[in-house]
């Protein structure tokens, strides 16, 4: 049960979830104060990716290489997948994103403030699209397949970890200025 109604919470960014029964005082609270109605969506959304790989099977490192593999043994499923997930994306951001000047759960959108492709972006863009090659795995899947206990994925998991901290050591050594980069909030 919740104190007032579901649009009123929804509006106010919050969700506290109660459970009443009678005069008695009997109240559970089923979310933490700070659990707010973002990190609800966050875990969902994060909880339907999962889900969206596992059933597309993209979880699977030798479907990837085989996609990539087109002159042996080509696999086309991740196209279709990229298409339906392409497809999902469009329709809502025509029906949900475009139309409306706020989003639902932030008070600002978040856009990219670099406009330019540079050094940096093709490089990076380069060592992830070998290391996706090489082995089948981005860091999407690798985290979703984090609980079945491969080696492997452990590896590529502690590796990217790993190349994130060097990344950012890196970009702050060559530019002082590299953390101020990258999003800005739009007015």
């Amino acid at each position: 049960m919740r104190h007032g109604p579901f649009v009123t919470t929804f509006n106010r960014r919050y969700l506290y979830l109660y459970g009443h029964r009678g005069t008695g005082g009997f109240c559970i609270e089923i979310w933490h104060k700070g659990l707010t109605m973002k990190h609800l969506i966050t875990l969902l959304a994060g909880l339907l990716f999962g889900l969206g790989l596992s059933v597309s099977q993209m979880l699977n490192p030798q479907k990837v290489i085989n996609f990539l593999d087109i002159t042996g043994n080509w696999d086309a499923s991740l196209a279709f997948v990229m298409a339906g997930a392409l497809l999902v994306f469009s329709l809502g951001y025509y029906w949900l994103i475009k139309p409306s000047s706020q989003p639902l759960i932030a008070d600002k959108y978040f856009m990219p403030s670099a406009k330019i492709i540079d050094k940096p972006l093709v490089v990076g863009a380069i060592i992830f699209g070998l290391g996706w090659g090489l082995v089948g795995i981005c860091p999407g899947p690798a985290l979703a397949n984090i609980l079945g206990g491969d080696v492997k994925i452990l590896g590529f998991i502690a590796a990217m970890l790993i190349g994130m901290k060097m990344s950012g050591l890196l970009a702050a050594v060559l530019s002082p200025n590299s953390s101020k980069q990258g999003v800005s909030q739009l007015d």
